[in-house]
């Protein structure tokens, strides 16, 4: 099969009236309509096959889970999926391996009418990297560099089963099957949070997604905005796994466990009710960890109001 003919069976799909793209696959570039007092947002993400996913991983999971990194990205901006290019390097042509690849793919690129309109194919190792587009009036996007003074910081969903997995694949430690199975979840095919960054426009001040563990991400927050913050370790929501294990590997696994793409935002105290009321129609629970400060660095208190000392690190893709 050549590389056209694996592009035309696998990747090329019926035009439909919600295609964003003015031209698509096909020809030298996409083009895409710009609206009128609209930005684009574009982010990419590489997957490589040994570091980010292990070698035999299945195909349909992996499908969703290269696209699902970069929606996450979109949701962290509170930006509107619009498109996406794919670039492929195969060991081989899988037929079977790319009618689930191409599954998975676009079963979540239809649940966010994102649309994709070009990329590239090439004999190599397996990598899969994804670069997306999506849309936000100007003035609306979350950054990171926004956070202010007195904000409460503010995570969705649950963290740390991701990890948890990891780890057991890892044979770090044992785990019931049935506990892993269910963390594994989390692992293979988390759930961008592209309603809530939607809701989160005009509430939140500053955000991004928790991929490479909570507490180094929410330092590049800080970072950008000058400031440092507050966290109580104690009202992280734990995962409904990770729940079940010791309290040390609670705290590490869900402030530098890695993999949740949840997000991880700002906003001010006055708009406790808003957020509220955003996580609500987004149908994603939100818990509130902590507090922005004017003194720089990330102090980790216990339930108590007692400072922990805890020596964590997040993800590095050279460590």
């Amino acid at each position: 099969m050549s590389e056209f003919d694996l592009i035309a069976r696998y990747f090329v799909r019926p035009a439909h009236p919600k295609n964003r793209a003015a031209l698509g696959i096909g020809d030298d570039c996409a083009l895409l309509t710009q609206k009128n007092g609209m930005q684009t947002a574009i982010s990419s993400d590489m997957l490589v096959e040994g570091r980010h996913f292990f070698a035999g991983a299945d195909a349909y999971k992996l499908g969703h889970k290269s696209l699902a990194v970069n929606l996450s990205d979109l949701a962290a901006m509170g930006a509107e999926p619009v498109a996406f290019t794919l670039a492929l390097s195969l060991p081989n042509v899988d037929e079977q391996w790319l009618a689930k690849f191409s599954g998975g793919l676009f079963a979540l690129a239809d649940e966010h009418n994102c649309e994709l309109i070009g990329g590239d194919t090439t004999k190599g190792p397996l990598n899969i990297c994804i670069t997306i587009f999506g849309q936000t009036a100007i003035g609306l996007a979350l950054r990171r560099d926004t956070a202010q003074i007195g904000d409460d910081i503010w995570v969705s969903g649950t963290l740390g089963d991701a990890r948890l997995a990891l780890g057991a694949l890892y044979k770090e430690y044992e785990l019931d099957a049935k506990v892993l199975n269910a963390a594994s979840v989390r692992l293979h095919t988390p759930q961008p949070r592209v309603a809530l960054g939607l809701a989160l426009r005009g509430i939140a001040h500053a955000a991004l997604d928790v991929s490479d563990g909570l507490i180094g991400d929410l330092g590049h927050i800080l970072k950008k905005s000058g400031l440092g913050a507050s966290l109580n370790v104690d009202a992280l929501p734990i995962g409904a796994m990770l729940q079940k294990q010791s309290l040390e590997m609670r705290r590490r696994f869900t402030l530098a466990g890695g993999d949740d793409y949840e997000l991880c935002f700002t906003a001010p105290v006055s708009r406790r009710e808003a957020v509220l009321g955003a996580a609500l129609s987004a149908n994603t629970p939100v818990t509130r960890i902590g507090s922005i400060e004017a003194a720089t660095g990330t102090r980790l208190l216990d339930s108590d109001g007692k400072s922990i000392d805890l020596q964590l690190t997040s993800f590095d893709h050279f460590a």
